[in-house]
């Protein structure tokens, strides 16, 4: 079955730096569009980030110049460095393959506090 197993998560300063993995099993990853998406308390998840199969990129206005992500066909893994992060990115980050109606990670928690 379709696996996407998020990792990196964690609790950061205002200004830190995370980088977000996500590994894909079941599917052939490199035919997929890959996203992260997120998800703060009481609100709606929205989109963070995404690649396509040929590498082209594009972003949430929120992060972007801070936030770079990325993929690595031959460990069927994508990235999420996230530099330059402020409180309001505190959320649950996850994982996406094939757009909002494809598959879902599990989620990760990133938490931006002083």
């Amino acid at each position: 079955q379709v696996q996407l197993v998020e990792s990196g998560g964690g609790l950061v300063q205002p200004g830190g730096s995370l980088r977000l993995s996500c590994a894909a099993s079941g599917i052939i990853f490199s035919s997929n569009v890959m996203g992260w998406y997120r998800q703060a308390p009481g609100k709606q998840r929205e989109f963070v980030a995404r690649i396509t199969t040929g590498g082209n990129t594009n972003y949430a206005d929120s992060v972007k110049g801070r936030f770079t992500i990325s993929r690595d066909n031959a460990k069927n893994t994508e990235y999420l460095q996230m530099n330059n992060l402020k409180p309001e990115d505190t959320a649950v980050y996850y994982c996406n393959a094939g757009g909002v109606v494809g598959y879902w990670g599990q989620g990760t928690q990133v938490t931006v506090s002083s």
